[in-house]
């Protein structure tokens, strides 16, 4: 399958190369869509793209936000005709080999699209300070609520896998380009009829 992994870039020059060194080799596509940084990021993603063939480095122009970034590398992975895209960001708070589980379903035509669930990982829980720990479940309710999908447990969970089928039905115009990006696309997939399956991680809060 030709996968993608679109990487939403605003300030982690500190980070971004890690995140990159560490994706699985079977990852076909890599789009790094700077929003606008204000750090050196544009001059680290510049030299990785000339050491690295799968590399595609795309610029904005003015900051659109996490969703903003998103769209861009969304439709650059349907160009790409890729099969599946996923989602990591580029402060490195996400386990890329959690990536194998987390497109799994997807392969094996069980879900359209995946994200992490931390909620499974009881022991960072217990670390969380107990205001965080409330309004995440506050949060979570809401979410479920408003989308439809009763049977997600960390709706605002970042970390997605999406089968380019169903991407490519999804109203980009409707997706939100800044906080509520991850709502946002919960809400268009309940209109698509897509399954979502969950993937147990690790939590890490810094």
């Amino acid at each position: 399958m030709v996968i993608s992994v679109v990487i939403p870039c605003y300030n982690v020059s500190k980070h971004i190369e890690d995140v990159i060194s560490n994706l699985p080799d079977n990852i076909t596509w890599i789009i790094a869509v700077n929003d606008c940084s204000k750090d050196d990021t544009d001059e680290i993603l510049t030299q990785l793209q000339v050491k690295n063939d799968k590399l595609i480095y795309l610029k904005h122009a003015e900051n659109q936000g996490v969703g903003g970034a998103m769209i861009t590398g969304f439709r650059k992975s349907i160009e790409l005709n890729c099969d599946i895209t996923i989602k990591m960001d580029g402060d490195h708070q996400m386990d890329a080999a959690y990536i194998p589980a987390l497109i799994k379903p997807i392969i094996e035509d069980r879900a359209n699209f995946t994200k992490g669930n931390r909620f499974r990982d009881f022991s960072a829980l217990r670390r969380m300070p107990i205001i965080r720990r409330i309004g995440n479940l506050g949060l979570s309710f809401m979410i479920k609520a408003a989308s439809g999908y009763w049977n997600i447990y960390d709706p605002s969970n970042g970390f997605i896998a999406i089968s380019n089928d169903t991407l490519k039905i999804v109203p980009a115009d409707k997706l939100h380009k800044r906080f509520f990006f991850e709502t946002s696309l919960l809400l268009e997939l309940y209109y698509t009829n897509a399954i979502i399956e969950e993937v147990p991680m690790k939590a890490q809060y810094g």
